[in-house]
């Protein structure tokens, strides 16, 4: 069997379970703010490594890594917004 035939029908098979889930019930997932989250405490994180740096608690090295790490996220989200917005924008052109 296709391996994109398979994998095909296991991605319809849990989009077909959303679309028919009870909208009223409350989502298990909360996926977007696990990752809002994850954000907040990414950037959080360097900003205490970089006040521990200047008063001299932090080693350079933990805070290049806590900068770098912060500078990545910052990236994503920017990245994931300006999709969304690309999408919306493409949605705002289709024809009614």
């Amino acid at each position: 069997m296709d391996i994109n035939t398979t994998l095909a029908t296991q991605s319809y098979a849990k989009l077909r379970d959303l679309a028919t889930a009870d909208p009223q019930a409350a989502p298990t997932d909360h996926a977007f703010l696990k990752m809002a989250e994850s954000f907040a405490q990414t950037l959080n994180r360097g900003e205490e490594t970089a006040r521990a740096a200047i008063t001299g608690a932090a080693d350079p090295h933990a805070l290049v890594e806590a900068l770098a790490a912060a500078e990545t996220a910052v990236e994503t989200v920017v990245t994931v917004r300006d999709k969304v917005v690309e999408a919306y924008q493409e949605i705002l052109r289709m024809p009614v």
